[in-house]
């Protein structure tokens, strides 16, 4: 899994994916490639930089420059063209499996972090956990490397090594370990049962898979007798358009809108639901991570289901995308922006998103910065690292009476006690070894759904509508 998402709304798996190789329908192409005088044009200062350029030229990199150039003259973040690497992880991710040893990481300060390992994957079964930053990779040191080319070393052939060394927190020495790669299933589904008989489901992206997986969770919590349903799509990034719509259609009436998706010609089509809907109230969680697939649901189920929607205001990416390789025919990919996709009721929410019907915002807490731990925060300084640490002290219940950024007495007495609990040394001051606390601290506090405003907020709306409905009767 590669950190940082793929903001997309794919049509692979619909109907448009066979005009996409035949280019009929949506995908007209209009003209055979180049005209006579714009290859003309191309081809001269190809050459020109050829024959003339003090070092040896590659040409297929001048190739791939002239496309990569195209496709940012559109001036559309959606819209790129991806070498043959990238385009394979691309459909992986999609696909919602890939071969590698199964954590997800993020690139911090030049360093690789495992955001978290994923469930029954080679590097939970190992020990790999959250936080832990991936020095090497069978000796090659990961330091200072785009995340994809960081990717791309630690993921390989199933049945392969990767020999890790991982610096955690705690340990004076790194710690090596031998994990064997597989292939690894993105678990996009998770589903558990609230008390009151209220479900909550969460999906983490729109994968092929996914509209199975949902359909297997939700029945299974209707065999359990659930009265009531939240849908939990906080920060899910997107995915394929088609798994959007097969999951609405259990909610949305039978011939209600879906979606509806809109051509360069303005030519319409509408997603009809062949669905029947639910008789029990439905809520959707949502924040400024949900983008795409995730506004698509979040539109559907406001104006066509009546759910509520409850969170924060949606990232707002209103358009489509189309992926085409075979007419490439070496691997490479152009990710193309084919329409846009509207609301049920006509709304184009691109760069706007989608309003909530109950805002409700996370604690300050959940936003806290990261501490550097590069310089030892003492009495008497004041910056945005010192203010991070009050914000996690008085969310752990050590009231430093301020969250400025001065470190004033009360700030000393907060960390001392803090310490205290944790079996540090009590200086008072946030040294490296504090600070690392604090966050470690502070992210179990964060899991813990008793904090979470937003999944609360959710449950209650359903549990007011289960009563309002009951005394109806």
């Amino acid at each position: 899994m590669i950190g940082g998402s793929v903001l997309t709304l794919a049509l692979t798996g619909s109907g448009f994916t066979t005009q996409a190789a035949t280019g009929q329908g949506v995908f007209a192409s209009g003209t055979s490639g180049l005209k006579a005088d714009e290859a003309k044009k191309i081809g001269a200062a190809m050459d020109l930089i050829q024959s003339n350029y003090y070092q040896d030229v590659d040409r297929s990199k001048l190739v791939d420059g002239a496309i990569n150039g195209m496709m940012q003259s559109l001036d559309d973040p959606y819209s790129s063209y991806m070498g043959k690497k990238t385009a394979q992880e691309f459909e992986e991710s999609i696909e919602g499996s890939f071969s590698g040893i199964g954590a997800e990481v993020s690139s911090e300060n030049g360093n690789v972090v495992v955001v978290s390992p994923i469930k029954g994957s080679p590097a939970e079964k190992a020990g790999i956990r959250a936080k832990d930053i991936i020095l090497t990779v069978n000796g090659e040191s990961l330091h200072g490397l785009e995340l994809n080319d960081a990717v791309a070393k630690i993921r390989g052939p199933k049945g392969s090594e990767a020999k890790l060394t991982i610096k955690r927190s705690g340990q004076a020495a790194p710690i090596e370990y031998t994990i064997v790669r597989a292939d690894v299933d993105v678990e996009t589904v998770k589903a558990h049962m609230e008390p009151g008989k209220i479900g909550v489901i969460e999906i983490t992206q729109f994968s092929q898979n996914t509209a199975e997986h949902f359909k297997q969770e939700l029945s299974k919590l209707e065999g359990e007798g659930m009265k009531g349903l939240v849908i939990d799509v906080r920060n899910n990034p997107g995915g394929v358009l088609s798994v959007v719509i097969d999951i609405a259609e259990q909610f949305v009436p039978k011939g209600k809108t879906i979606v509806q998706v809109e051509d360069k010609n303005k030519k319409r089509e509408q997603s009809l639901s062949k669905g029947s809907g639910k008789s029990y109230p439905v809520t959707l969680l949502m924040n400024k991570g949900s983008a795409s697939a995730s506004e698509i649901l979040a539109g559907a189920l406001q104006q066509s289901a009546g759910a509520k929607l409850i969170g924060e205001n949606s990232f707002g990416k209103g358009t489509v995308q189309t992926s085409f390789s075979k007419q490439l025919g070496d691997g490479s990919m152009l990710k193309v922006t084919i329409a846009k996709w509207l609301t049920p009721n006509g709304s184009w929410i691109h760069e706007k998103g989608i309003k909530p019907d109950i805002a409700v915002a996370q604690p300050d807490y959940y936003m806290a910065a990261p501490i550097n731990k590069e310089t030892t925060l003492k009495y008497n300084m004041n910056n945005s690292d010192i203010k991070s640490a009050q914000i996690m002290l008085d969310a752990l219940g050590y009231h430093p009476g301020r969250k400025d950024g001065y470190f004033d007495q009360k700030t000393v007495t907060a960390v001392k006690s803090f310490q205290k609990s944790q079996k540090l040394t009590e200086s008072g001051n946030v040294d490296a070894k504090t600070a690392e606390s604090l966050e470690t601290e502070l992210i179990k506090q964060i899991r813990d759904p008793k904090n979470d405003n937003q999944l609360k907020a959710g449950i209650a709306e359903v549990q007011k509508e289960i009563t309002a409905a009951a005394s109806n009767h």
